[in-house]
């Protein structure tokens, strides 16, 4: 009895995610903006539409294959952080260090892409600045159209509606969890919607669309490469259930059985949302629109207008809150791994969540979403995420190898982890040849870290600058009411 009501006073990140919402966490994440904004991307790097409907098929084969690649390491590494940790304990400290430079600070600061591109998305994946200003442009439509809302008020909107995911995330776990499962439904009801009137058409004859889809002469083998980085970052998510893994409950059951049903539930319904918009748009009109969702909606339900730019704007909102919810453990496992101030390894002690990590989003969104207008090469985001999921995978077969006395609650085929990594690292090759500048500059960006891992984080702080350091974090910890864990989760 005394330690159960001890563990209960302990401070510490309780198990709060239930098998429903890493679910929902799951679906909620992988279904953005993307899928009703415009897929377009995949199609002008693929060059026609039955070559881009088997590319959105591949990369969905290929998402499951890495989901399930994180699943066994989710239930061999008992610790969160997604792929840092993965790296850390794989493959060692200073890929992991790299991966948390190049994603969390040189590209988070320096790639915040044009907030007037946002409704004709490129073929880089959006960072969170992208997603909130995305949420802010599809709220305030309705309110302007057949205008463009003023980019001020865009831009004030999608701190409003970042602010409020954030002070969500900073009060109540179970909260965030909640309203992601909520906006979870919301994004398969709007799935939904555009699936069955596509399909009625499609099974009336309307086959129109799909007529010389294999049309060679727009063929565009080159930019394959970035045809899939755009269709992965439509599935981009799955992996993260792995970020809060020390609060999943049975994490060795529930890991393996959400990605599965997850994944497989996103593929059949993008297969279905992008036969439905080819069934009622041609591949002139998917290029063109700027919205394919609301132009969808103009050619085959008028009352569905003013309901998509709602839909859009809600499944913004879910990817923000998702992002924020796992982009925090990230920071609080890299500070208890010693690779990030001390502070951001804190819970409030009351809450019970990590608020010094959620807490440095507040200047982080704001700055992103202030500079939004500043236009960057597009597509070294891509290049930097998928080179280190691919070395995390690559990491599962080392750690299998180094380590095959631990338990393995789960297993996959050694050729899922093989065929996942060699399609990861050849995409990130060949994409130098398709964009080498961007790509040029995102390895740069990688390569940036060397110096900062070995002057910064591998050299012990000179004793001034220590003592500096730490009666600041003591007055942040008095300030925040914040401790470090006082029960170990892993």
């Amino acid at each position: 009895m005394g330690k159960a009501k001890k563990e209960e006073e302990a401070v510490f990140l309780r198990k709060k995610i239930t098998l429903l919402r890493a679910f929902s966490l799951l679906i909620g994440s992988m279904v953005g903006s993307g899928i009703f904004i415009s897929p377009k991307g995949v199609l002008r790097n693929s060059g026609n539409v039955g070559l881009s409907l088997i590319i959105w098929l591949a990369c969905g084969i290929l998402s499951l294959f890495g989901a399930l690649c994180y699943a066994e390491l989710g239930t061999r590494i008992t610790k969160s952080g997604g792929h840092y940790i993965y790296i850390l304990e794989t493959l060692g400290p200073l890929p992991s260090f790299l991966f948390l430079w190049a994603e969390y600070f040189a590209i988070r600061f320096l790639c915040a892409e044009n907030a007037l591109d946002l409704v004709h998305p490129r073929n880089k994946p959006a960072n969170s600045a992208v997603v909130s200003l995305a949420f802010g442009r599809y709220i305030l439509e309705p309110f302007f159209a057949p205008c463009v809302a003023p980019l001020p008020a865009v831009k004030l909107v999608a701190l409003l509606g970042y602010y409020i995911v954030l002070i969500l995330n900073s009060w109540s776990v179970s909260w965030s969890a909640q309203l992601q499962t909520f906006l979870s439904v919301i994004k398969l009801a709007a799935l939904t919607l555009i699936i069955v009137p596509g399909m009625m058409l499609l099974a009336q004859g309307h086959t129109e669309n799909f007529q010389d889809a294999f049309n060679s002469q727009s063929l565009a083998l080159d930019k394959l490469p970035l045809a899939f980085y755009a269709g992965m970052f439509a599935y981009s998510g799955w992996f993260q259930a792995s970020f809060v893994r020390e609060e999943l409950v049975r994490p060795e059951r529930n890991i393996p059985l959400a990605v599965i049903v997850s994944v497989i539930t996103v593929i059949v319904g993008y297969m279905l949302t992008n036969v439905s918009y080819y069934t009622v748009l041609t591949a002139e009109d998917v290029l063109v629109f700027q919205a394919v969702a609301v132009s969808f909606a103009q050619h085959a339900f008028q009352r569905l207008i003013s309901v998509v730019p709602i839909l859009v704007a809600l499944s913004c909102f879910g990817t923000m809150n998702g992002a924020i919810f796992t982009f925090t453990r990230t920071l609080f496992v890299a500070s208890r791994e010693g690779q990030w101030p001390p502070l951001f390894a804190m819970i409030h002690i009351r809450r019970h969540t990590p608020l010094p990590a959620v807490m440095l989003m507040f200047p982080l969104v704001t700055a992103m979403v202030c500079v939004g207008d500043i236009y960057h090469l597009l597509n070294f985001f891509s290049f930097s995420r998928w080179l280190f999921i691919g070395l995390a995978t690559l990491g599962l077969i080392v750690h299998r190898y180094r380590h095959p006395e631990l338990p393995r609650p789960f297993k996959v085929p050694l050729f899922v982890p093989v065929s996942f990594t060699t399609i990861c690292l050849f995409t990130v090759g060949m994409s130098f040849y398709s964009d080498p500048v961007s790509i040029s500059i995102g390895c740069a960006m990688v390569l940036s870290g060397f110096p900062v891992y070995y002057l910064v984080v591998c050299r012990p702080m000179p004793k001034c600058c220590h003592d500096l350091f730490y009666h600041l974090t003591f007055k942040l910890q008095v300030l925040l009411e914040v401790i470090k864990q006082e029960i170990r989760t892993y």
